[in-house]
């Protein structure tokens, strides 16, 4: 594994792991893990889904798991149940500030 990429560690695939969709009819899927740190590297670096490096698996598969997903609000659902399970922090940071750039 390349230093340059985004992998998941080893304690957030744990919490996210239990929330994934399961028991879906059809073809199982690929590597959730490979496929979830590819989607994050994109979202991420910025580059484009045709871009994502070999190492997550092919650049459709990991643009239909996001897209579909996106469609069908897992990711949302994802995300409400991680942020639900932990303690809320005393303190909180946001930054409102963002970068617009084009090709």
């Amino acid at each position: 594994m390349s230093k340059s990429l985004f992998w998941l560690s080893d304690e957030a695939w744990s919490a996210m792991e239990p929330h994934l969709p399961r028991g879906k009819a059809g073809k199982p899927r690929v590597d959730d893990r490979r496929v979830i740190s590819g989607i994050l590297h994109v979202l991420k670096t910025g580059c484009r889904w045709r871009d994502v490096p070999a190492a997550y698996g092919p650049p459709t598969t990991i643009y239909n798991r996001y897209n579909r997903w996106s469609q069908r609000r897992i990711w949302q659902r994802i995300f409400e149940k991680m942020a639900a399970a932990g303690p809320v922090p005393d303190e909180l940071s946001i930054d409102s500030s963002h970068v617009k750039a084009h090709r």
